[in-house]
């Protein structure tokens, strides 16, 4: 698997990416945290993008790469605080070849704190001729 700095620094973990699916969590700390105490929204927002690319590479065995072409969000409450867990699940809607029509979701226990539609761009390694 991939190192991802921004990632590992931000303490997302990936609990589970196969067959167009995806699970990640992150425990909430105070440097995830709005001036009101609850997980801010760019966190919640990254959790998203991450596990809707993860459910697309996850379905493509010979992508060595993504990119979100485009993402939409609707919040619907605040994600946590210090000391919850958030998690967040992405799958695959459609694929088309190259690109992938995504959900996701982020939960804190069985509250629904956000849902995104995304489209990501699956790439693969030039195929060297002989």
């Amino acid at each position: 698997m991939r190192k991802y700095p921004f990632l590992e620094e931000i303490g997302i973990e990936v609990l589970y990416e196969k067959d167009g699916e995806s699970e990640l969590a992150i425990d909430l700390e105070n440097k995830h945290s709005t001036s009101w105490g609850s997980m801010h929204g760019g966190v919640t927002m990254t959790l998203l993008d991450v596990c809707m690319a993860r459910a697309a590479r996850s379905a493509d065995p010979e992508e060595t790469g993504t990119a979100t072409i485009e993402m939409k969000v609707s919040f619907f409450q605040p994600g946590g605080r210090v000391g919850e867990r958030a998690i967040a699940k992405g799958r695959v809607l459609h694929n088309s070849g190259r690109m992938f029509f995504c959900e996701g979701e982020v939960w804190n226990g069985e509250k629904l704190v956000a849902k995104a539609l995304g489209t990501f761009k699956i790439f693969h390694a030039a195929k060297k001729e002989a």
